[in-house]
């Protein structure tokens, strides 16, 4: 048994909703330096999903950190794989933002979520690359 305590993460999923919530419905947010109040929403959006990794981090392996190192996953195959289907199914969804619902959300929402597709893509190859023919053992 360790006596380390489990690292918090409510508060920071209480702070990570929020500021989404804002982004996404409220809308309260300052002009900022740049003039452009979308662009200060875009910002407090990108920093609740921040905030909600590190909050879902904390709550899924019970420690504190950024990196899900492979050792720490239950079935690191099976996840990269489901993974790799919801980074396909994202970029899908990036295309349809970024086209046909362009004139109803801002501007970089599709470029956004295929940034997000593509950095999951990578993770997932990584871990099966790891697993398969990159495999020391």
């Amino acid at each position: 048994m360790s006596d380390v305590a489990e690292p918090e993460w409510r508060i920071l999923a209480g702070i990570s909703s929020l500021l989404i919530l804002d982004a996404l419905f409220l809308g309260i947010a300052p002009m900022g330096p740049w003039d452009d109040q979308s662009f200060s929403r875009g910002v407090i959006g990108l920093i609740g999903a921040s905030i909600g990794y590190v909050a879902w981090y904390r709550a899924t392996f019970q420690r504190n950190g950024l990196i899900p190192w492979l050792d720490l996953w239950e079935e690191p195959r099976k996840i990269a794989i489901m993974e790799m289907g919801a980074a396909l199914l994202l970029l899908a969804c990036s295309w349809i933002a970024g086209n046909q619902l362009q004139h109803y959300l801002p501007e970089p929402t599709g470029l956004l979520l295929s940034l997000v597709a593509m950095l999951m893509i990578l993770q997932s190859t990584y871990v099966l690359l790891s697993l398969g023919p990159l495999n020391e053992n």
